[in-house]
C-alpha cells in the first residue's frame, strides 16, 4: 500500500524534473545542402492512429528553421552509451559545425524523409509535418510517424530522462501489470 508522504513547496519553475519523464530524442533534420542534429528533452504522443507526435522547438534553434521548411525530420532515441553525444549535441550549434562529424554519428538514409537516420541510436521515427497551424504562435510542431525503425535487442533499452540542471535519471526497472491490463484505460 502506497504510503502517505509528507511535501514541500517547489518553485514552479523546476516542475519539469517529475513531469518530463519521456526520453532524451536526438531529432535530425535536413534542407537543401544542411543538415543538424538537436536534442530534445520534451515530446509528447498525441495519438496513436494516425501516430503524432508534439514537440516545441524553439525559434533561435538552427533545427527550427530547417524543420519547418523540410516539413520533416527524425527523432532518433538515443541509450545511455550516447550521453556524451547527448550533452554535446544540446551544447553546440548546427549553423557552426557538422554534429554528426563532431560527435563520431552515423548517418544513415531513411525511406520517407530526406533527415538522416542515426544509426548508433536504439530506434528512429520518420516523421512528416501533419498540422503547423500552433507553429508560428507557440513553435509547436505536430508530427505524424511514417515508418519507424527499432532495434530488436535490447527490449527495454536504458535510455536517458532529463530532470533539469544538467541531471539525467535512467529508465528503470520493468514492471509488468498486463494481466490487469484493460485496452483503452491508459
Amino acid at each position: 500500500m502506497a504510503r502517505l508522504r509528507h511535501k514541500t513547496d517547489l518553485p514552479v519553475s523546476k516542475i519539469r524534473r517529475y513531469l518530463e519523464p519521456g526520453p532524451i530524442v536526438l531529432v535530425t533534420s535536413a534542407h537543401g545542402a544542411e543538415r543538424n542534429i538537436m536534442t530534445m528533452g520534451w515530446h509528447t504522443v498525441m495519438e496513436f492512429t494516425p501516430s503524432l507526435i508534439g514537440c516545441v522547438i524553439a525559434g533561435g534553434n538552427h533545427s527550427f528553421e530547417l524543420i519547418r521548411r523540410s516539413k520533416e525530420c527524425v527523432i532518433n532515441l538515443p541509450t545511455t552509451a550516447l550521453i556524451d553525444q547527448v550533452v554535446g549535441i544540446g551544447n553546440t550549434s548546427g549553423a557552426q559545425i557538422d554534429k554528426f562529424e563532431k560527435f563520431n554519428l552515423t548517418p544513415a538514409q531513411a525511406e520517407y524523409v530526406k533527415a538522416p537516420l542515426i544509426a548508433e541510436c536504439h530506434a528512429s521515427f520518420e516523421c512528416r509535418l501533419a498540422d503547423s497551424r500552433l507553429i508560428s504562435k507557440y513553435n509547436f510542431f505536430i508530427f505524424e510517424v511514417v515508418k519507424a525503425h527499432v532495434a530488436a535487442s535490447p527490449k527495454h533499452p536504458e535510455t536517458l530522462h532529463y530532470t533539469g540542471d544538467g541531471v539525467f535519471v535512467i529508465a528503470g526497472k520493468v514492471i509488468s501489470r498486463r494481466s490487469q491490463f484493460r485496452p483503452g484505460m491508459l
